[in-house]
């Protein structure tokens, strides 16, 4: 090997390890910093401090998951709120499993109502508009949007409220659990954290000096002064957006609102993706606009992703097979620090050790998810999602192509 290829591959070598080791020292230092969102015991709370929250889930074709969900929600141990289902013209068992919920002992109370939704109107994207429509109907004075795939610790509710509370902060996320049975989410999932935690960095989330800004619609709390004072997902920037609580915490940053996304993993957990083709489809709709420096950026993480993640372990396993320990020493050192994250990683998200080995599986399918997702950003295709298409123009401005509900 001559002497410049050799430098060239060893400087890519030490760039690679730098990386992950410098993703496993934020996540390290990101984890000792940060405490987890504790569970707070009822007997510690009193019941006048605890605010009124309004819960709303945005709900189409969830028949898998609503049922548990709202069950979870309405055996909260909070004393004053209220569940508010949005039906989002859902074609499946989902308004009949809303019906059987209406008529349980546990909903007699009158704390859960279930509203649907017939079509969507023009220029809103289905989600926003589902929680502009349920947030109409909110009588809280906090308001917790969460999703369907959702489940809640009894404790989930009064445990976040009080800890936005002691920390004044207007808009409150929790990174919840992440349920992983099957073994393409276990391969994916870790790459889709990393390249999060890559591009958002949660110390410049939690930063308000730092224009970065990220929450997880999974469970958002926000207080509704600070809601209405953004224009709330009616406003011109939120009706039609693909990503609602990304640009919702942008919304309440850019307002001098105070944010915090934290550790909340013993208060809810999810279970977003079942099997391959939801995992392509899922990820492909965020990843395009999910990226911070858009167009620029986007070709360098479809480069970048496998270099640093599928070329390191076939460097190693070529240096092996043709016995060159240079080649073999420069694709392991690599293989050594992402095998250290990914231990790291796969701890946090309760994933067996043994999935590090699907590391350059994973970067390589999700490569082909942030190709297909830019192209057809590039070319304005249509992005499907839940049974409705949208057009997708530029990052971070998503637009809605005509809808077919109602229509």
């Amino acid at each position: 090997m001559k002497r410049w290829m050799r430098l060239g591959l060893w400087a890519y070598a030490l760039i690679v390890t730098s990386f992950y080791v410098r993703l496993l020292a934020r996540f390290q230092r990101q984890e000792h910093r940060t405490s987890p969102v504790a569970l707070t015991p009822a007997a510690l709370v009193s019941t006048s401090e605890m605010p009124r929250i309004s819960v709303i889930v945005p709900a189409r074709d969830e028949e898998r998951n609503i049922k548990d969900c709202v069950e979870s929600l309405l055996t909260q141990d909070y004393p004053n709120y209220e569940v508010i289902v949005v039906d989002d013209a859902s074609t499946d068992a989902t308004p009949d499993i809303l019906a059987d919920l209406l008529a349980s002992p546990r909903a007699r109370n009158g704390r859960l109502q279930v509203t649907h939704v017939g079509f969507l109107p023009e220029g809103w994207a289905g989600k926003p508009h589902a929680l502009h429509t349920g947030a109409q109907l909110a009588t809280g004075a906090w308001l917790l949007f969460t999703d369907a795939d959702t489940h809640h610790a009894p404790a989930a509710l009064r445990s976040a409220v009080l800890r936005a509370q002691e920390d004044s902060v207007d808009l409150f996320s929790i990174i919840t659990a992440q349920d992983l049975p099957d073994f393409w989410g276990r391969v994916i999932i870790p790459i889709a954290a990393m390249g999060i935690s890559a591009l958002y960095p949660p110390d410049r989330v939690n930063d308000p000096t730092s224009e970065m800004a990220l929450a997880n619609g999974q469970f958002l709390l926000i207080r509704r002064e600070m809601y209405e004072r953004v224009g709330g997902y009616a406003s011109p920037r939120l009706r039609a957006t693909l990503l609602d609580d990304r640009d919702l915490a942008q919304e309440v940053k850019h307002a001098g609102g105070r944010m915090e996304l934290l550790d909340g993993r013993d208060l809810t957990r999810t279970h977003m993706y079942r099997g391959l083709r939801e995992q392509w489809a899922g990820w492909s709709k965020n990843a395009y606009l999910g990226s911070p420096g858009g167009l620029a950026l986007f070709p360098f993480l479809i480069v970048g992703l496998p270099l640093a993640s599928v070329l390191p372990f076939a460097l190693a396993l070529l240096g092996v097979a043709r016995r060159q320990p240079g080649l073999a020493l420069a694709g392991a050192a690599p293989t050594a620090a992402i095998i250290a994250y990914r231990t790291a990683i796969n701890r946090s998200l309760g994933i067996p050790w043994r999935y590090v080995w699907t590391h350059p599986l994973g970067a390589a399918i999700f490569t082909g998810i942030l190709a297909r997702s830019y192209w057809r950003g590039l070319t304005g295709w249509t992005v499907p999602w839940r049974g409705r298409s949208y057009a997708v123009s530029e990052p971070h401005l998503p637009t809605p192509s005509p809808l077919e509900e109602g229509e």
